[in-house]
């Protein structure tokens, strides 16, 4: 399981790792020059949050438009049919249901965060929207509309939300200290800098 999911981790990277290059120097560049012009305070975990979203946007409209070769499937308009297709454990089952369901959970988690949803209803029309028009935009551009990529989408913008839900029961109940701007800088350097060693 732990080496599939690196495998579909560097996938992912191959094919983006031009977008996000181009994309951060820009996004960097512009966000700091505005701080500076307007005189407001450079808050780092804050920055580096919001940056994490926007390139995760940037992420995902490059791997749902990548034209990569889909000639042996068809569109699927019938639920389940594609998930049940797929024997439990199998690459094409981590790749195509769980990294369905993965390439959702933050888009899950940053809506809600965002938001500040206390209940999922939002996040999920939110993922349903979005999901939609990811495979009406795919159906269009020559690749396939697959019901159960809505469905498995659907279920990792849940998670996202369960996810921010239980956060933020754990945020609400740490001490000051863990919640300080000096520990938060801290600690996002420290994520930071672990990215870029596994990267």
């Amino acid at each position: 399981m732990i080496d599939a999911f690196n495998s579909t981790i560097q996938s992912v990277l191959s094919l983006t790792w031009p977008m996000l290059v181009i994309s951060s120097v820009v996004l960097i560049s512009m966000r700091i020059c505005y701080l500076t012009k307007n005189h407001e305070k450079i808050v780092l975990y804050k920055e580096l949050f919001m940056f994490s979203f926007i390139l995760y946007i940037l992420c995902l409209f490059q791997i749902v438009t990548f034209q990569d070769d889909v000639g042996w499937s068809s569109n699927n308009f019938i639920p389940f049919k594609e998930i049940l297709r797929y024997n439990m454990g199998s690459r094409l089952f981590f790749k195509n249901v769980i990294g369905n369901m993965v390439l959702f959970l933050p888009y899950g988690f940053f809506t809600s965060f965002y938001l500040k949803n206390d209940k999922p209803n939002i996040t999920m029309l939110l993922t349903l929207i979005t999901s939609f028009a990811i495979e009406i935009v795919q159906l269009v551009i020559g690749r396939v509309f697959d019901i159960d990529d809505i469905i498995l989408n659907l279920l990792g913008g849940y998670f996202g939300f369960l996810l921010y839900y239980y956060v933020t029961k754990l945020w609400n109940k740490l001490p000051n200290v863990f919640k300080s701007e000096f520990f938060l800088n801290s600690l996002a350097i420290i994520v930071l800098i672990i990215i870029i060693t596994l990267i």
